[in-house]
């Protein structure tokens, strides 16, 4: 994809399924999805969807591509709650695949990570060799943490700590379960960035950063009122604008509409931070812009597996 602008595509139609699982039990929900149509379908018996919306498409299986979104409950120590990991996958049969973290945005969840079709997009990419197989792996952060330490929830330390324990044990990650990329939507994209900077300081760094419409605000007096911080030093100690130089040598992706409101701190990051991929172009801060650079998004990720 040219730097500067966006591919134009189809958008492909969102749809929203609810699955029946027990509070609190460590539930297993396996969905297949439709890269054409972004319909959800059960992709093994008795897992049933307590709604779908029709699609407006042909029959699922005549469809050329399909990909897979895997959730599962487990308990966050560092969290102190119970949390939801969604795994997305490029089909059923998909082994132990190098894994790109995936990071929610503000008042978000590990199921609406994506914004979009990321499985239908991910299998679609596979299936015509424009990548090798890898997984999204997306974890509930909290509704307005931005992905740092607050009062009895470290979401930070989940992803350093947790996510390689829970990803070994799904086969997932290699060895060591560690995520060679971070991805992340607005409030995620922040926290992708920051992220990137604590696995540096661990010497540990990822190969590549997707950030997709962050929320990279320009003044105190704007992020102040998402009462994430305890004050402004707080913020500007984690801010990605103002530690362009704490990611390392990591391969940076960004992705942001003209018209959405964080479009002035990203073209400030594009211009000091010089991105491998800096594409802005027509689109707000949603869905519609999200799922029209998912393609480019899984691309970029995938051109710097290990």
């Amino acid at each position: 994809m040219a730097q500067g602008g966006i591919s134009q595509r189809s958008a492909v139609t969102r749809r929203t399924v609810l699955i029946s699982a027990a509070a609190g039990a460590a539930a297993t929900v396996t969905l297949g999805v439709g890269a054409s149509s972004g319909v959800l379908r059960p992709a093994e018996k008795g897992l049933k969807p307590v709604a779908t919306l029709p699609s407006t498409t042909p029959a699922l299986a005549s469809l050329p591509s399909r990909g897979v979104m895997r959730v599962e409950r487990v308990r966050s120590t560092y969290r102190r709650q119970n949390v939801e990991i969604a795994t997305f996958l490029p089909s059923v049969t998909s082994g132990n695949l190098p894994v790109c973290l995936l990071l929610h945005g503000r008042f978000g969840n590990a199921r609406s990570a994506p914004g979009g079709d990321l499985a239908g997009a991910l299998a679609n990419a596979v299936n015509k060799g424009h990548v090798r197989p890898f997984a999204f792996v997306a974890v509930d952060g909290g509704a307005n943490t931005y992905w740092h330490q607050q009062q009895n929830d470290n979401p930070m330390a989940m992803l350093l700590e947790e996510v390689p324990r829970w990803l070994v044990e799904r086969g997932l990650g290699g060895p060591d379960g560690v995520p060679f990329a971070v991805s992340g939507i607005s409030m995620g994209g922040f926290g992708a960035f920051l992220y990137a900077r604590r696995r540096l300081e661990q010497r540990n760094p990822v190969r590549a950063i997707a950030a997709v419409s962050p929320a990279l605000i320009t003044s105190w007096g704007e992020m102040s009122k998402r009462r994430a911080f305890r004050d402004q030093a707080e913020w500007a100690s984690m801010d990605p604008l103002r530690n362009i130089d704490k990611h390392g040598a990591a391969k940076v992706g960004m992705w942001c509409g003209t018209e959405d409101s964080f479009i002035g701190g990203v073209r400030q990051f594009i211009q000091r931070a010089k991105p491998a991929v800096a594409a802005t172009g027509p689109g707000g801060h949603n869905h519609a812009f999200y799922n029209r650079v998912l393609p480019d998004v899984v691309r970029f990720v995938g051109r710097n597996l290990p």
